[in-house]
């Protein structure tokens, strides 16, 4: 079984090495510049979960930013996004690991400490769930982020992004 570092964490070297390889078509796909999200008017953002999959294969975001984000659910399997650092992945990746053994259906309701909770949203699929959030201004500080599905067996699937972090203009 993939540990969650190990995962996360090879993706962020996959993402690395993208980027310095420069023309690497699995490199994320560049994106205009971002204009920052406010509590006055937050910026939308779009994710899509699919079976194994996100879309985009990047979550840019501006620390201290508002963001009105719209998560759908275009597979056929509830799925879940998790956005924080790695200790945050693990936290709910232990939290979960519990519900291997659930019947299919509706995820069974976990939790992890409010300091280590991060952002979760569950979708069920086709359902679209929007959520309005500030981002932690320290998060970049944090290390890396990145979007994860700890449903078992989700994040062994490849269901994981990094998140991007755009500069302020």
């Amino acid at each position: 079984m993939i540990s969650v570092r190990g995962a996360l964490l090879g993706l962020g070297l996959t993402v690395a090495i993208g980027v310095v390889g420069g023309c690497d078509a699995a490199a994320p796909i560049a994106t205009p510049p971002v204009v920052p999200g406010s509590s006055d008017a937050p910026r939308e953002v779009n994710l899509i979960t699919k079976d194994y999959s996100y879309l985009p294969d990047v979550l840019d975001l501006v620390p201290g930013e508002t963001v009105l984000l719209h998560v759908v659910n275009g597979g056929l399997a509830t799925h879940e996004a998790v956005i924080g650092d790695i200790v945050t992945q693990e936290a709910w990746a232990a939290a979960e690991a519990g519900t291997d053994a659930a019947p299919p259906g509706p995820t069974p309701v976990v939790s992890v400490p409010p300091e280590t909770a991060g952002l979760r949203v569950v979708v069920t699929s086709g359902e679209r769930v929007d959520v309005l959030w500030t981002v932690p201004l320290e998060a970049e500080a944090d290390g890396p982020w990145f979007v994860a599905c700890h449903i078992p067996g989700h994040l062994e699937r490849g269901m994981q992004i990094p998140v991007r972090w755009a500069p302020a203009p």
